[in-house]
Parts: structure tokens; sequence; C-alpha cells
């Protein structure tokens, strides 16, 4: 026991110092007036419930988080699904396929969408040439759109691997016994494949939509002014207004938020599990 305890501290420490210590420094920023001569205030949490501009955008936050959320889970799960029952071979390649996005960096990532999405673009040349559009511009970059569209290539991977694993533990003697009473294929799918994924589909959900409620890079580079979001306030705080105790409180309601989505999400997994 004592000496799993001695393996264990250096982790333990590593989490202090990194995470709990930060985060104590955090609150007593949130909680500082400015000035040379700060106190002990709860303005800084006051004056963002005063100003609706970041009561707005933190509701467009979570609506585009969702959206983000809800079109990962509408692709990964058919692909999952289709590598799970309908490919033998080559299954390693595809998950690596998935998961090669992941060892470019972020910002890389977004200016090659901010090159596919601009007018006069890859897309925008294959659009017109397959006459889907006509001559008026595509209009797509520096929106909301954008953002979502660059947000669901980052996230859905999560969204892929998690239905992936959790259908592959469906026990096939359990669609095999579905079959035999006659049940159709979506009767099966229906009553007893999606049941069984539904931790999956949970976990996935939470892995994607938590980090999306904080993305400002690609809201930075493809949504311009008509894709703003909470965490370019925080970043905007923090580096360029220098206003860090306000900078700290918006942190800290936005993970309050989402402590509380993953609340919701956690409650709803053990109730599937």
């Amino acid at each position: 026991m004592d000496k799993k305890i001695w393996l264990m501290s250096p982790a333990v420490i590593l989490l202090l110092c990194f995470c709990v210590v930060p985060l104590f420094i955090m609150v007593y920023y949130s909680l500082l007036s400015d000035g040379t001569r700060g106190h002990l205030t709860l303005q800084n949490y006051a004056d963002f419930f005063e100003k609706r501009i970041y009561l707005k955008l933190t509701w467009k936050t979570i609506r585009i988080s969702c959206c983000v959320t809800l079109i990962s889970l509408l692709i990964s799960y058919p692909m999952a699904y289709v590598m799970v029952n309908l490919i033998h071979s080559g299954k390693n390649l595809l998950l690596l396929a998935i998961i090669i996005p992941f060892w470019t960096s972020q910002l890389v990532r977004a200016y090659a969408w901010q090159n596919l999405l601009r007018e006069g673009g890859i897309l925008d040349i294959m659009l017109r040439k397959l006459h889907l559009i006509g001559s008026e511009p595509l209009g797509l970059l520096f929106t909301p759109y954008a953002v979502i569209i660059a947000m669901v290539h980052i996230f859905f991977p999560y969204m892929v691997i998690t239905i992936y694993l959790s259908l592959e533990k469906v026990d096939i003697a359990l669609v095999e016994a579905s079959k035999s009473l006659q049940a159709g294929p979506l009767t099966t799918f229906r009553r007893v494949v999606l049941p069984l994924s539904k931790p999956g589909i949970v976990t996935g959900c939470i892995l994607v939509f938590v980090p999306s409620l904080g993305v400002f890079v690609e809201p930075r580079i493809l949504g311009g002014t008509e894709g703003s979001v909470i965490g370019m306030v925080i970043e905007d705080q923090f580096f360029e207004i220098y206003g860090w105790n306000f900078g700290a409180a918006v942190s800290f309601i936005l993970l309050a938020i989402i402590l509380l989505s993953m609340a919701v999400l956690s409650r709803l997994a053990k109730k599937e599990a």
C-alpha cells in the first residue's frame, strides 16, 4: 500500500502544481477588482451577467457546440457501424486514417479550411464546375457555418472511436437471437444494437461537446465577426486587453457550464450503463 502511494506521488504533485494551484490563482484573480490597489469583489461576475453581449456569445457558443456534437454523431455512427459490421479487413488502416488529423496542428488545420472555403478556393471552384452554384460568391468563409465545419472535422474522430469501441462490444449472440425471433434488421438495430451502443454515444458527446465550448482558434480564423464565441472573449481579455481579472471570471463561468454539461451527460451515461 505504501509503495503504491509513493508511486502515485509524482502524479499527485504534478496535478497539484499544474492544475489545482493554477485554478486557485485564477479564482483569486476573478475575485480581484481592477486598479493598483485591488480588493476582493464579485463585480467581475456581475459585469458578465449585466452585459447582454456576453450572455449572447455564451448562448451562441452553446448552440454551435450542440450543432457540432449532433453533426459529429450523425456522421460518426454510420461510419463506426459500417467499420464494425461490414468491413472485415483493413479496419486498423481506417482507424489510422481517422486519427491522422490529430498529428497536425489545430492552427494548420484551421488555415487549411480557410483556403478550402474562401471565394476562389477549392470548394468554390468545384461547386461552380458542377454547376451547383452560379456566379454569386460562395459566402461560406467568415460565417458560423465555416466554424461548425472546421470544428466537426476536428472533433468527430473522438465520436467515431468511442462508438466503434462500444459497437465492438455488442454480443453478436444477442443480434442472432433477435433474428431468430423473426425481428427485422431495423427492429434488431432499434431494440438491441442502439441501446447497447448508447454508452459510446454519450461518451462521444462528452468528448465533442465539452472541448467545443472552449475553442477560439477556428472562430478567430474562420468565423470573423459573425463567428465570435465566448472563448475569443477570454483570449482577448488575457492577451489583447490585459483584463486578467474579468478574463478569469469569464473562464470560471465557462468552466461551470462545462462541469454542468459533463454532469448531465455522465448521468445519462450511468442510466444507460
